[in-house]
C-alpha cells in the first residue's frame, strides 16, 4: 500500500469522542467553525497524492479499516479544510456528500491528540 495522504490530530473537541461511540468521527482544520469545534479532532490540512476511493485503507494509528463509500466533495473538504466524516458501519453508499464509510470489525478506533491518520492506496 501507498500512502496517499497523512495528518496528524493536534487537539480535539469535548464532544469528539463521544461521537466515536455514535459510530462516526468528524476532523477538521485548525479553522474549524466555532459551532463545530467541540464535535470535531482539529488536524493538519494536507493534499492528497491521489483520489480518494472505495478499497483504500483508512488508518488511525497504523490501524487500517478498508474505506467502503466515498461522498462526492469528500475529498476537497479534506484537501481545503482538514474536515472529513467517517462512518463506521461500512456502508457501500455515502450517507453525506462529505463523508467517507470504513468497515470497522472490532473496537473502534482510539483516537487522541498526536494521533496520526493517513489514507493508503493499492
Amino acid at each position: 500500500m501507498t500512502e496517499i495522504y497523512r495528518t496528524t490530530v493536534h487537539d480535539a473537541g469535548p464532544l469528539a469522542e463521544a461521537f466515536v461511540s455514535e459510530g462516526l468521527f468528524v476532523t477538521f482544520g485548525a479553522d474549524a467553525p466555532e459551532a463545530l469545534r467541540e464535535f470535531c479532532y482539529l488536524v493538519d490540512i494536507n493534499e492528497m497524492t491521489a483520489a480518494l476511493a472505495p478499497g483504500q485503507q483508512f488508518t488511525v494509528d497504523g490501524r487500517a479499516f478498508p474505506i467502503t463509500a466515498v461522498g462526492d466533495v469528500a475529498q476537497r473538504n479534506l484537501e481545503a479544510l482538514g474536515h472529513i466524516t467517517v462512518n463506521l458501519d461500512g456502508g457501500s453508499e455515502p450517507q453525506m456528500a462529505g463523508a467517507i464509510h470504513i468497515r470497522c470489525d472490532g473496537p473502534a478506533p482510539e483516537i487522541t491528540i498526536g494521533s496520526v491518520l493517513t489514507i493508503e492506496a493499492a
